[in-house]
């Protein structure tokens, strides 16, 4: 095993490493808690109900919503995004998204449109993954049902204008639903002047929790219409055969993930406590560092390396070098530098048409606003030497 330093770049993906106060909340939880949530009136499984409701708490501030009843919690983004789509959009529904869109939103959309006749409508972006309020609301209908977006495409870092779209839709009939995946923790996220119906993210990225947890906010007027998709025990109304109507709980079928959502309580708070102003500060330090270090040399004026994405607010950058897979880039990254990074299609089917559609898709480079500048000096040094500069 290799005693050099290991270089982790693949934020974008998950967070690490997470805080110990975090892995302290997850380790207290399986060793002095144990017990089920909501299954017993019991000390301990009440504390585990403490650790819920905490973590719904602090979820609940860092999007100012008004209350924390709005706020389920799922073992993932993506299963957050399924339980809104599936919950919301009925047979015969027409949906907007985009070409940024991760396949979190692109599958479940796909399936309704050939299962359940929905028709989907998706907005275009421009080379380094940027779409446009404009190019969203031009596909939006009078009966169009919902549209669906990603505050910021995981694969060049691109931020959309969820604000001008929100305050727009909320004159309409349409839901607004946000994928927060890329940006809750790292960008400030107000749902009340985003206006949106719903948010969904996962927890274990740039807010810093746990892998195995996410999140949905769902505004209260839907609270009713939502259907659910999993069903089974909650804890609550267990006399009846029906699921209860009460949301956050006809969301929440099965057991939680309590240790991780322990975990997550106390990286949510702590991201609250964050000098917010100053981590957006230097995310943005760290993308403008990372893109003039993969710019500079001249080797993508020469042809050898393009960049896919621009600096931006989120320290996300996306290239391709000429005659070499992706996918050989990062395997070259992390056996001959320690550097680890993520290859591919990043789970992203449509935006790639877009990028000039790269043999192998793209050698993404992601950050966190804790990465220091020598890592992203080594990372963008060691690029320049594969591409024989």
């Amino acid at each position: 095993m290799s005693d050099r330093p290991r270089i982790y770049l693949d934020h974008a993906a998950t967070s690490w490493p997470k805080q110990a106060s975090v892995l302290d909340a997850v380790d207290a939880y399986a060793r002095n808690v144990g017990a089920s949530a909501g299954r017993g009136a019991y000390r301990s499984s009440m504390q585990a109900s403490t650790h819920i409701q905490s973590a719904r708490r602090s979820l609940a501030k860092l999007l100012n919503v008004p209350s924390s009843d709005c706020v389920s919690l799922h073992t993932s983004g993506t299963a957050a995004l399924n339980a809104v789509i599936f919950g919301l959009v009925s047979p015969g529904d027409h949906v907007v998204t985009t070409a940024t869109d991760h396949n979190s939103v692109l599958r479940p959309l796909q399936h309704l449109c050939e299962t359940a006749g929905v028709e989907l409508s998706i907005a275009e972006c421009d080379a380094h993954g940027q779409v446009s309020a404009g190019a969203v609301l031009d596909l939006v209908r009078k009966q169009t049902r919902m549209v669906i977006l990603s505050h910021a495409s995981n694969v060049t870092g691109a931020v959309q204008p969820i604000e001008t779209i929100g305050q727009t839709l909320a004159e309409t009939s349409t839901l607004f639903v946000v994928d927060a995946a890329q940006t809750l923790g790292h960008l400030p996220i107000d749902v009340m002047d985003v206006q949106c119906d719903a948010l969904a993210s996962p927890g274990h990225k740039a807010i810093g929790g746990p892998l195995g947890t996410g999140l949905l906010y769902l505004a209260s007027d839907l609270h009713a219409a939502i259907r659910p998709t999993i069903f089974g025990g909650t804890g609550s109304h267990s006399e009846s055969l029906e699921m209860p109507s009460r949301y956050p709980d006809k969301l929440e079928a099965g057991n939680l993930n309590v240790p991780a959502i322990a975990g997550l309580a106390v990286a949510a708070q702590s991201t609250l406590e964050s000098d917010q102003q100053q981590q957006r500060s230097r995310l943005s330090a760290l993308s403008q560092l990372l893109h003039e270090g993969i710019s500079s040399d001249g080797i993508s004026s020469a042809g050898m390396v393009t960049v896919h994405s621009i600096a931006g607010p989120l320290p996300v950058a996306s290239l391709s070098i000429d005659g070499l897979p992706a996918s050989d880039v990062a395997a070259i990254l992390d056996a001959e530098f320690g550097i680890e990074t993520r290859a591919g299609f990043h789970c992203a089917a449509k935006i790639q048409d877009f990028l000039g559609n790269p043999t192998g898709g793209t050698l993404r480079i992601s950050a966190s606003s804790h990465t220091p500048d020598g890592e992203i000096e080594a990372a963008t040094k060691a690029i320049r030497e594969i591409a024989g500069t």
